[in-house]
């Protein structure tokens, strides 16, 4: 990864704390991954998976449910990396906040450490979050330092993040959380790296599980790769089993825009909006942008266009770190 640009390196880094934030979520009770000698996952820990992936709720999760984990199952490090997925949302729409970036320092190490110490009665699990710990790393190291300051210590830390992996590998390649997981970031990139092979780390997530989570990552793969039919059909699939799941419908959206789907698009934009209040404002506020900016292409014999970026901003300019409720987002008419 030495060639990369420094606008690639960027990307990679910023999309891979996403990635991560995604893919750390990942395990509720019962555990969702495996069939046969499921992981025992603590009860407040699936809650918040719970209210975050089936129920888009990231205000309980938040507020509710990751306190009580990290209160009640503290040797958990998933708990952690949740933790600082959100902590990174928050700072997205308050990049001069450096308590925030402080804390998500802080969640990651956390993250880390847990998991190294996690490696002594499940060294799968513990070589996984180590790999996730050394990846929020890579994303503080860029955060903090810039592109260009911190590349060399962030690929290093991305190094980090394979090793492990590879570790977790030797013990159980065919293990569903391992497969989820790897195939996401061979997916991250394989999309923004010359020369690399997506096909392969679809095929690795054909093996993951859960299987919505599966398909949410080849979806977002296909929609990067401009595979629109294919990208639209395993979102539909992901959609079958959590059809509440706003980023879903957004993901959606945004497929069907790219394809230049916008009027189907527009009813996907509204369901990812119906619960605004639960979901991040900054979230909320890129949604409403990209609804405004389709209406607009839909309505492109207007001379009056709307201002998306404005309406964008009337969303980030209210107070606290939700998103407004459905009745007070800006009107598209």
């Amino acid at each position: 990864m030495s060639g990369l640009s420094s606008w690639k390196c960027r990307s990679l880094i910023g999309s891979l704390v996403m990635t991560l934030s995604l893919s750390v979520n990942l395990a509720i009770a019962g555990d969702p991954f495996r069939v046969n000698n499921p992981k025992p996952i603590g009860e407040k820990t699936a809650a918040a998976f719970n209210a975050v992936f089936r129920e888009g709720d990231y205000k309980a999760a938040t507020e509710i449910y990751l306190p009580e984990a990290a209160a009640q199952e503290p040797d958990e490090p998933l708990i952690y990396a949740m933790k600082a997925s959100m902590v990174y949302t928050d700072w997205q729409s308050d990049k001069k906040n450096q308590a925030l970036l402080d804390s998500f320092k802080t969640y990651a190490s956390k993250t880390r450490e847990t998991a190294e110490k996690l490696k002594a009665t499940d060294p799968l699990r513990g070589n996984l979050y180590v790999a996730v710990g050394h990846g929020l790393d890579a994303a503080a190291v860029i955060t903090e330092k810039g592109t260009l300051n911190g590349a060399t210590q962030a690929l290093g830390k991305l190094q980090e993040v394979y090793r492990s992996l590879d570790e977790a590998e030797k013990i159980a390649p065919e293990d569903p959380e391992f497969n989820l997981l790897k195939g996401w970031l061979d997916l991250l990139i394989s999309v923004n790296l010359p020369f690399a092979n997506p096909e392969l780390a679809i095929k690795r997530l054909e093996k993951g599980a859960p299987s919505y989570l599966a398909y949410r990552g080849i979806a977002v793969g296909s929609r990067d790769l401009k595979k629109y039919q294919q990208a639209e059909e395993y979102v539909d699939r992901a959609l079958q089993e959590t059809p509440n799941n706003p980023e879903l419908h957004y993901l959606k959206a945004q497929i069907l825009v790219d394809a230049k789907q916008d009027q189907e698009a527009q009813k996907h934009f509204q369901l990812a909006l119906a619960n605004s209040e639960n979901l991040p404002k900054e979230m909320v506020a890129q949604i409403v942008r990209e609804q405004c900016k389709s209406q607009n292409s839909i309505d492109r014999n207007e001379q009056n266009k709307r201002n998306c970026s404005a309406m964008r901003n009337q969303v980030r300019a209210i107070e606290g770190k939700w998103g407004p409720s459905l009745s007070q987002l800006p009107k598209l008419d």
